[in-house]
């Protein structure tokens, strides 16, 4: 650690806090987690979940862990640095983001996602203050509850804060997937269009309710699994019919409530995997990619009529599915392993050649036509040749940000969750993880809830 400087703590969690840090050597600055637990030994260090996942992942749109430090039995975590993350993008904001950047951000997610997927891992964690943000990328993070998908359940039920967490999860099912994501992404997405969350339950139970009073309870047909789930708890859902998404996102286009509505179904076997999200055709539209993902040895396709003044660029080209990577180093291709360098220290930095990560296969990147997963999902029907929408200031707000001593849970800038604007009151509260759903009639339905954080 002699060779950081820390500079302040940015962040403060379960399982540690998070310093923005300075590289003496190569000044650098770099985002510091140093876990609260002591570790005794390498061995407990390198089977954390958070390392284990990192070592075997390289992409673009996954924070790198850059360094891994013991010393003196404390465990350092070095990641690289991101300006802020998602939710403070939204806290603050006033205007409504275009759909060009909704759309960027969440094909940058997907991509993530799908890499981290196929590669045997599922994040079980996602929310707007675990995705970071810098001027051309989004970035996903804090993969202390990532879970192998190849390991054997059953799971830990208490995972991902409440407002993302997937109704499988909320019912208690040992059995779920990778889809658990998905309906996170879900959530996440319509809170981009609308700077609200879509589904602000105030516990456990009230978070059904909320999901009920947006997609309608389910039935033996959507989802036989869940009423099953159900009545192995002794719960019953409460008998809502939902309404449509366009009304909640009015902002939104049909192609993008076509993707939440699948995102967002009640049988996990319905949402699309990411792979699949990345079809759908709120992804064939042209939009505008920043310059430092452009790759200029490709042929650029001009865009199309009367998009080029709303994106107030000049070079704009369809997305294949992958992202240019041309500028962007390996992630773990300066890591060296070094002996102690002093009593009590020891540095462990050799994950270069971890678990194949060499000859591992790029995501695909073809785009077949897009097959609504699912027969029982109903998507609005969708439009074709939706002209994109201007990008907005957020490229410039990026540029000129300043980070404040605020305090959060992931390696992203900021502080905990408090109510955006115009949303119910109250402070975010931390919970145990024990809960139990009570009956339907014991839930409050008023319109004024507290707003808490779980997980």
């Amino acid at each position: 650690m002699e060779r950081y400087k820390l500079i302040k703590e940015i962040g403060d969690g379960t399982f540690g806090t998070v310093w923005r840090a300075i590289n003496k050597q190569t000044g650098e600055v770099v985002a510091i987690k140093k876990m609260k637990k002591k570790y005794y030994s390498w061995e407990e260090c390198v089977n954390l979940r958070e390392v284990k996942s990192l070592r075997k992942m390289n992409h673009p749109n996954i924070v790198k862990l850059k360094e891994v430090i013991r010393e003196s039995d404390i465990l350092y975590f070095v990641f690289e640095y991101m300006e802020c993350n998602l939710y403070q993008l939204m806290k603050d904001r006033e205007k409504l983001f275009s759909e060009a950047e909704v759309r960027n951000w969440c094909f940058q997610v997907f991509q993530g996602l799908a890499y981290m997927h196929q590669r045997g891992y599922f994040h079980r964690d996602l929310k707007p203050e675990n995705l970071l943000v810098t001027k051309d990328f989004i970035k996903i993070a804090d993969f202390g509850l990532a879970r192998e998908i190849s390991s054997q359940p059953p799971y830990t039920e208490y995972v991902s804060t409440r407002w993302y967490r997937a109704p499988e999860v909320l019912l208690q099912s040992y059995m779920y997937t990778s889809k658990v994501d998905m309906w996170a992404m879900g959530a996440i997405m319509a809170e981009l269009f609308s700077l609200r969350p879509l589904f602000p339950g105030a516990s456990e139970a009230d978070e059904i309710y909320k999901i009920c009073g947006v997609i309608g309870n389910p039935t033996f047909e959507s989802w036989a699994d869940g009423l099953k789930l159900a009545r192995d708890i002794n719960y019953q859902f409460p008998q809502l019919a939902g309404v449509h998404l366009s009304a909640l996102i009015p902002s939104a286009s049909d192609d993008a409530i076509s993707l939440i509505t699948s995102l967002c179904s009640w049988d996990p076997c319905k949402r699309p995997t990411a792979s699949e999200a990345l079809q759908h055709p709120f992804f064939q539209s042209c939009f505008y990619i920043p310059p430092s993902l452009r790759n200029r040895a490709v042929a650029r396709t001009p865009p199309p009529a009367g998009t080029r003044g709303a994106l107030d660029q000049q070079e704009v080209k369809r997305y294949s599915g992958a992202l240019p990577t041309s500028k962007l180093s390996n992630n773990f291709s300066s890591m060296k392993l070094h002996p102690p360098l002093a009593s009590g220290v020891q540095r462990k930095l050799d994950m270069v050649n971890q678990d194949g990560i060499k000859n591992e296969k790029p995501v695909r990147t073809t785009k077949p036509k897009y097959r609504q997963p699912g027969k029982d999902s109903s998507p609005t029907s969708m439009s074709k040749g939706r002209s994109v929408r201007g990008v907005s200031e957020t490229a410039e707000k990026l540029r000129n940000l300043s980070v404040t001593n605020r305090r959060q849970s992931s390696i992203g800038i900021g502080q905990p969750r408090p109510p955006p604007p115009m949303k119910a009151g109250g402070n975010w509260i931390s919970e145990s993880g024990n809960f139990i759903l009570g009956p339907a009639q014991q839930i409050s339905t008023g319109r004024t809830f507290a707003r808490k954080v779980a997980g």
